[in-house]
């Protein structure tokens, strides 16, 4: 079976792919797009013209949260939790852990009023992912699960965020989900699903957004 990711290099959704291809330890290759002006081919095999797009040797699946469920399926075993209350549970926090990606985008993309509101939605939902984890390292405990992945990209963001701006985002306040997003991003099958440098991508693309956000940068050297 030959995998093929297609998706764009800041894509989180396509991140939490990686992150679960890597920890399945599945082979597979990465096709980067511009999602702003894909090419003819992309556009003739994704029915919603989105990214990621997994290829299944000739066949398509498409939706990210429909992708990692199928990378977890078709591996040996499951980072879901084998108790299906706790896998229900944690499926839900991670539909519920999606929408966080609007409030970092509007954080990046916003003027000041736009950026407080989006900070304010996202410590709401931050405050209920606290209360909601249990204890261990992981969401779940000591095991790395499908949650653990879903989460990653969302920490990473803002750990790259308050690295540019002096912690103008700072979770410190939440103890457990600092604990949990620290142990999360130690995690090398986290670490290596992103390209060297992406860092540096995302603190452009803040630049080039031009919102509040951008004018909190601080460090020049990216």
């Amino acid at each position: 079976m030959k995998l093929e990711l297609i998706s764009f290099k800041l894509c989180p959704f396509a991140q939490r792919a990686i992150i679960i291809l890597n920890t399945q330890k599945i082979d597979f290759e990465i096709t980067y797009i511009n999602p702003m002006d894909p090419p003819d081919w992309f556009k003739a095999i994704s029915p919603t013209g989105q990214v990621p797009l997994l290829k299944v040797d000739d066949q398509i699946v498409f939706e990210s949260s429909v992708i990692t469920e199928f990378i977890n399926d078709i591996s040996s075993t499951s980072i879901h939790p084998e108790d299906v209350i706790t896998k229900a549970n944690n499926r839900s926090w991670i539909a519920f852990s999606s929408s966080i990606f609007d409030d970092l985008f509007g954080l990046v993309t916003g003027d000041e009023d736009k950026f407080n509101a989006s900070k304010t939605s996202l410590f709401a939902k931050l405050e209920k992912l606290e209360k909601a984890k249990g204890d261990g390292t992981f969401f779940n405990g000591e095991s790395f699960n499908m949650i653990d992945a879903a989460l990653a990209p969302i920490f990473m963001r803002l750990a790259w965020m308050n690295e540019f701006t002096d912690n103008a985002l700072s979770i410190s306040e939440f103890k457990t989900l600092s604990a949990w997003s620290d142990a999360v991003l130690a995690v090398k099958e986290v670490q290596t699903s992103v390209i060297d440098g992406i860092d540096d991508v995302y603190y452009s693309n803040i630049e080039g957004r031009e919102g509040h956000l951008s004018t909190l940068l601080v460090d020049e050297e990216y």
